[in-house]
């Protein structure tokens, strides 16, 4: 067990820069590689700091640079797979989120295998499970239930494609004569300081007279602070790596929540940035129903255009069935099996959040003195 070494892919990103600040405390973990596309200055000033405690090793790459990830895994005991392109107004070209969350996994896969890594996990999202209807009600969903996504929608197929191809690998014989072990992780919305999600709309309030968007006040999730995400792909590699442990958790998925209160994407909003004056549109708002098939008329309204004119609709089917539905899990199974539990409060996972919300206004507020000066 001495002296192993890991790597993160995605590690600059939103969920990676945290992993990466749990992994620092693991015992006798010598190296960590961190691989992205592009580190910002802001990522590697704050990785600059960690480097007086551990060995940690900056790739900039791409996940579908073979030789590159040949480098990346030489050597590596593990993998923690969190890099995707993440998209769900269809921003980005369908190939592109293909080939970078299917691709990429299935060329970080094999290279594992060339390079004897024996653990692999994977950072699969709560989308691999639906909705595929707002009409359907899921609370407090479990893996044993077996939900899969119906949609095309290149974001949540190419996540369920990786997912699967991930367990799929799960004891796949290495080139040294090992076996290689996979599991998956599920979490729900994640939120936290440094989220781009949450960042956009609280920079669309800004620039709306404090005034946050009231598109998802049907929908009920248990939306995940960052940090227990985090934690719980820590935990996901002790149990891997522990060979009384490993048996039960190889190949499995886990659903990954904590103690957030059930409530709309819009609730959950304005809980963090009421206190800096921002405010929920009190206008009206479609029914459910209605948006719906507005988004359908859109969508099939883009199709006919694409060959002479790219027209991306505000808003598609898949976004209103996600943004509208009760979709809310448990995390049971990652407790019992993974021994998880969140490492901080929603009152804490709160504070946090707001504080930086708060740090974002206080910003806002700065340029526009700058602008009027």
């Amino acid at each position: 067990m001495a002296g192993w070494s890991c790597l993160v892919t995605g590690g600059g990103g939103f969920l990676g820069q945290r992993i990466v600040h749990l992994l620092v405390e693991e015992k006798e973990l010598q190296e960590i590689r961190v691989l992205d596309k592009v580190f910002r200055p802001e990522v590697r000033e704050e990785f600059s700091k960690l480097q007086s405690k551990i060995r940690l090793t900056l790739l900039e790459g791409d996940i579908l640079d073979e030789q590159c990830l040949k480098e990346a895994c030489q050597g590596a005991s593990v993998v923690i797979h969190t890099a995707s392109v993440i998209d769900v107004m269809n921003a980005v070209q369908r190939e592109t989120i293909m080939n970078v969350n299917v691709r990429g996994t299935q060329l970080l896969l094999e290279t594992c295998v060339q390079a004897s890594v024996p653990v692999f996990i994977h950072t699969s999202t709560i989308e691999v499970a639906g909705p595929n209807s707002y009409r359907e009600v899921i609370q407090d969903g479990h893996e044993e239930e077996h939900l899969e996504t119906a949609w095309s929608s290149p974001y949540p197929y190419s996540k369920k494609l990786a997912e699967k191809a991930v367990l799929g690998a799960n004891g796949w014989a290495l080139k040294n004569g090992g076996t290689l072990y996979t599991c998956a992780l599920r979490p729900m919305y994640i939120y936290g300081e440094g989220s781009p999600l949450l960042f956009a709309h609280v920079d669309s309030a800004l620039k709306n007279n404090g005034i946050l968007t009231n598109h998802c006040k049907f929908s009920r999730v248990n939306p995940v602070y960052v940090g227990n995400v985090a934690w719980a792909h820590i935990l996901a590699l002790r149990a891997l790596r522990d060979p009384q442990k490993a048996p039960s958790i190889q190949g499995q998925f886990y659903y990954i929540s904590d103690g957030t209160p059930h409530q709309s994407y819009d609730d959950l909003n304005y809980t963090l940035g009421k206190e800096w004056g921002l405010c929920l549109d009190s206008g009206m708002s479609l029914p459910v129903s209605l948006k719906y098939w507005l988004a359908f008329l859109l969508e099939i309204v883009s199709f006919l255009l694409s060959p002479i004119y790219k027209y991306r609709p505000p808003f598609n089917c898949h976004l209103v069935t996600l943004s509208n539905s009760v979709f809310t899990f448990s995390y049971k199974k990652a407790q019992r099996e993974l021994g998880y539990e969140p490492l901080f409060t929603w009152e804490e996972a709160k504070q946090k959040t707001k504080e930086w919300v708060g740090s974002l206004v206080k910003q806002h507020k700065e340029t526009l003195k700058t602008k009027t000066h």
